[in-house]
């Protein structure tokens, strides 16, 4: 199995430690043909993509893509806000960008006071190891499946770290609406059994490394040893062996 493109990399911009150009050096020293670049929304606090400064980072982008081999694309990893499904990435930013991407997240501006319990939530019960409760589980779907649903999302990151949702039931909405279901090769988010669920459903995935650091771009190691374990069929896995997923964004801005 070999990675073709990663589509989950961060700069300083966001909280990453290195530039785009240095990001696709490193992905042409790891054979990549293809990545995104793609910053936290705009709605997180700490480690987002500032409105002001998205001119300096579009010309940061493009200067790479004129220096490099690898293709590199404009992403954003927008911030999910709430169980409406609302997330931090307008129409009125589409134009700028190729790869949306979105995940739920902790530090950010949420929708409503109310909605603070997914990310919040989530995270105490993570780290104190309590079970989740039936209605924190069901809100979370459902902001997963409203932001699929409302969105033209590419794909859907690190589902369920430090966060609570049904897995499955996110997938089959991915599956329903072109939406891709990310492997992280960052951080454990779906156990064994989840992932074999997931698969199951016929959802397509891409494989991602998250890297907030060039030692990183297009390491698959942590989640082609859980594919294997797991068996998930790699024809489903859409950015391996030369394969490059149909993006939803893409085809969704051909309509504007």
């Amino acid at each position: 199995m070999k990675l073709t493109a990663d589509y989950h990399t961060h700069t300083y911009y966001s909280d990453g430690k290195n530039s785009a150009l240095e990001n696709a050096r490193a992905a042409e020293q790891a054979g990549l043909d293809e990545i995104a670049i793609t910053e936290h929304g705009y709605s997180h606090y700490f480690r987002g993509l500032r409105r002001k400064e998205t001119a300096a980072w579009l010309e940061m982008v493009d200067e790479a893509a004129q220096n490099s081999t690898v293709r590199i694309l404009r992403g954003m990893e927008s911030n999910i806000r709430g169980v409406s499904g609302l997330c931090d990435f307008t129409p009125a930013d589409f134009e700028n960008f190729d790869v949306y991407l979105a995940g739920i997240h902790i530090v950010i501006h949420y929708d409503k006071l109310s909605d603070t319990r997914l990310g919040w939530g989530g995270w105490l019960r993570k780290s104190l190891k309590i079970k989740p409760s039936a209605a924190l589980i069901k809100d979370t779907t459902r902001a997963y499946v409203n932001a699929i649903r409302k969105n033209p999302l590419d794909a859907i990151t690190h589902l369920n770290y430090q966060c609570f949702a049904d897995a499955v039931e996110v997938a089959k909405c991915c599956r329903d609406y072109g939406t891709y279901l990310e492997i992280s090769s960052k951080k454990p988010h779906l156990s064994d059994d989840e992932l074999a669920a997931v698969a199951a459903t016929g959802v397509r995935f891409i494989i991602n490394s998250d890297a907030h650091a060039v030692g990183r771009i297009g390491d698959c190691k942590l989640a082609e040893e859980q594919i294997m374990r797991v068996g998930v069929p790699l024809d489903q896995i859409d950015n391996i062996d030369g394969r490059h997923p149909t993006f939803r964004f893409a085809e969704f801005k051909k309509h504007l």
